[in-house]
């Protein structure tokens, strides 16, 4: 009876064993990788990069950050979604992945409601105008006598088709009467590097990404697209200031995942990112850019993004807005 009382102790005791979580299985036990959908420099590189940094420290494990630009961020959200949804594969995007896209493109081929998994609204911010330092309009009003004046001269970078910055410039156009020759990137960085070269005339950039290159000279600021004038760019007047009433149009940055991750991996990875975001360094760093931190829950963050893209769709509608 002693070596079965051993047998079956034995039996027990792994069957216990086997219904607890191995320390190494447990999550993360491998790097995190968090796909960026525009070339590096842009607003979503730097927030993707800035909480990769701060992130690695607290979770135990690398966080690398990948790009993947095209399409407006159609390529990075396309391989996320079909990525094993394990927690180990997320992306940083922007409100023209996340939202703008499934307005604009009849054919997308993800659907960010239905294929991705809500982590966090990271940061939100509003997209400034800039011009490259040549370009002879240094205000609003002046850039509307130009291309009034210059019918087709004018020339703007954005993006990508279907970005902020790209439907800034349309809602511009519209409401200004005036007609500009629209030039796509593959992201913020790409646009603004042609812009400063003076490659092409404008520009509506998001205001974090923008910002050291207005510092140190290489573009100048005609207006925010704020409600107010920012504290970064006190000088700076707004849209509404310079005659475009009504002109708000505030860009945003948001971490999403593979559509079926577990739920205590997606508890464990929003938990994660908002102390990162919520870190006093991240802080610092995002203030003095422009940016915004939300850090929210992903509950709240998709009730966010369902209502952005209801009324992106909307813009796009009204405005009869296609894809080039």
């Amino acid at each position: 009876m002693g070596s079965l009382s051993l047998i079956v102790g034995g039996i027990a005791m792994a069957a216990m064993l086997m219904s607890q979580p191995c320390a190494a299985q447990t999550y993360p036990s491998k790097p995190i990788r968090i796909v960026v959908p525009f070339v590096a420099g842009g607003s979503s590189d730097i927030v993707a990069r800035s909480v990769a940094a701060r992130m690695q420290t607290t979770i135990g494990q690398n966080v690398v950050v990948e790009n993947r630009p095209g399409a407006n961020g159609a390529i990075a959200a396309e391989f996320v979604m079909r990525s094993p949804p394990d927690g180990y594969t997320i992306m940083v995007g922007s409100i023209g992945t996340f939202a703008i896209n499934s307005a604009l493109y009849p054919k997308l081929p993800y659907d960010p409601l239905k294929d991705l998994e809500p982590l966090t609204l990271a940061v939100t911010t509003p997209n400034v105008l800039v011009a490259n330092t040549k370009f002879p309009a240094s205000s609003v009003k002046e850039l509307i006598a130009y291309a009034r004046k210059n019918p087709g001269k004018l020339t703007y970078a954005s993006s990508g088709t279907g970005s902020s910055d790209h439907l800034s410039a349309e809602l511009f156009k519209l409401q200004t009467g005036t007609f500009g020759v629209h030039i796509p990137y593959r992201g913020g960085a790409a646009a603004m590097a042609d812009l400063m070269g003076g490659n092409v005339d404008v520009s509506f950039q998001n205001l974090g990404a923008a910002m050291p290159h207005i510092k140190s000279g290489r573009l100048k600021a005609l207006a925010v697209t704020s409600e107010a004038r920012r504290s970064q760019l006190p000088e700076t007047p707004t849209m509404i200031e310079q005659g475009v009433p009504g002109f708000v149009v505030t860009s945003w940055q948001a971490f999403m995942g593979p559509k079926g991750m577990p739920r205590d991996v997606v508890a464990r990875l929003s938990s994660e990112l908002v102390a990162a975001l919520n870190s006093a360094e991240v802080r610092t760093r995002f203030g003095q850019q422009g940016f915004d931190i939300v850090a929210d829950k992903p509950e709240s963050f998709a009730d966010f993004q369902r209502k952005e893209i209801a009324r992106w769709r909307e813009v796009v509608q009204k405005k009869g807005l296609t894809p080039e």
